[in-house]
């Protein structure tokens, strides 16, 4: 073996497991996103305006919980238990045999707990606020570590958990710390990603419209509109998407197949608003992920954006990425929320695996349900409405950005076939 592939600094991503609003493998979420197939449908939330729209998931809460054991978790907790366990299998570990305290869980989420407390505070209202109604079960399930914990329960997993809270950003921050975990040997494998329970919230959607930023359409499938003109606002989402994690020189010594080797990855800060991009401080982000990876903008194929189908979202975003990648017409910008909407925790993780069998088809999916670009988000290369065949595809960058101004970016590199890569 090569000193190069002895590098125990190097990442791979050996196993998928994820649930969307319209697919519960990657396989069917990667078949649909090619169809142009929309996951986004009509919801009904208490005390909201009826009806709202949302990607809602439609996983099997019970293929590897109890009912009892989901009764007293939480629905972010059954996301990342199926995630977590649909990865491990996908990944062919040896589970019985992995030793359980080498095994780390690093989840990102937007926010957790807020579910519960509405429920529980709905349900002590009709018992004129009695707090012997009040549930014994909601402090562990409303504990900020709750989803990734919940994991280490179902697993047995006696390594080290942690929720990732860094908002919309954190899909990419849980790969993140999972690799800088392998890097540091704390772990040997990382179970990583982010998820999302944020339709069953009625405050998310109070939150939304009452910004004047929650999407509607009277066909729930066209709500979602990244870059259009016609856009109006978020469509909010639930998911998850979780990867096993392993340092290259383990999984090659193993057989293990790989999607890919994250090769460069960054987090800043705008330090600007509460809510409102900065365009110079996304670009800062991009670039330094490019610096680390040791690549050039050119060399990226696919970028996946993250426009949300805010107005200044979409705008501040296209001029980071103008900056940085200029007009090269051989790249292709996408974007998974036009299918999905906003999954928020789990965002970026979904939209970076969406985009991953890319390394095997070369193509790019669409940005679905854009009829009509925006002029001020002034981007030539974005993938309107088809999928886009692509000459080759070796690097992938995915940006996931989020409120208080947290920015992440990742780079995933295709592994070659020959030495374990899935795709040719």
């Amino acid at each position: 073996m090569s000193g190069d592939l002895q590098d125990r600094n190097r990442v791979v991503i050996t196993g998928v497991g994820l649930t969307a609003p319209n697919g519960d493998s990657l396989s069917e979420y990667r078949a649909n996103l090619l169809a142009g197939k929309s996951g986004v449908v009509p919801f009904e939330t208490r005390y909201v305006k009826q009806p709202v729209l949302a990607g809602v998931c439609n996983f099997d809460e019970f293929r590897y919980q109890k009912r009892k054991e989901r009764r007293r978790g939480t629905r972010a907790g059954s996301v990342s238990i199926y995630c977590a366990n649909e990865a491990i299998q996908d990944a062919g570990l040896d589970w019985g045999n992995v030793s359980k305290d080498r095994v780390g869980v690093y989840l990102g989420i937007t926010e957790h707990g807020n579910v519960e407390t509405e429920n529980e505070i709905f349900e002590i209202a009709q018992f004129d606020y009695d707090t012997k109604v009040w549930s014994h079960h909601h402090n562990p399930r409303t504990v900020a570590n709750n989803p990734a914990g919940e994991v280490t329960l179902n697993l047995k997993i006696t390594g080290p958990h942690l929720t990732v809270g860094a908002a919309c950003a954190a899909g990419n921050a849980g790969f993140i710390y999972g690799l800088q975990m392998l890097r540091l040997d704390e772990v040997d494998v990382a179970i990583a990603g982010g998820v999302s329970e944020s339709i069953h919230t009625f405050g998310i959607f109070a939150s939304f419209a009452s910004q004047g930023a929650l999407a509607w359409n009277e066909d729930a499938s066209k709500a979602s509109r990244p870059f259009d003109v016609n856009r109006n606002g978020i469509v909010v989402s639930e998911g998850g998407a979780i990867c096993t994690l392993e340092r290259l020189p383990d999984a090659l010594a193993r057989g293990a197949k790989i999607y890919g080797e994250i090769v460069g990855y960054a987090m800043n800060s705008d330090a600007a608003d509460f809510v409102l991009p900065v365009a110079s401080r996304q670009a800062e982000c991009v670039r330094l992920a490019l610096k680390r990876a040791g690549l050039t903008p050119d060399d990226i194929d696919i970028v996946s954006s993250h426009a949300t189908a805010t107005e200044q979202g979409d705008i501040e975003e296209s001029r980071a990425l103008k900056e940085v990648f200029g007009d090269r017409p051989s790249l292709a910008i996408n974007n998974t929320k036009s299918f999905i909407g906003h999954a928020m925790g789990a965002a970026g993780a979904l939209e970076l695996m969406g985009n991953i069998p890319s390394f095997e088809d070369r193509v790019a999916h669409a940005t679905i349900n854009l009829d009509e670009q925006d002029p001020r988000c002034e981007l030539r290369q974005i993938v309107a409405n088809r999928p886009r065949h692509m000459e080759k595809v070796e690097y992938i960058l995915n940006n996931s950005f989020g409120m208080l101004g947290i920015n992440s970016v990742v780079i995933v590199k295709k592994f070659p076939q020959e030495l374990g890569g899935v795709y040719a």
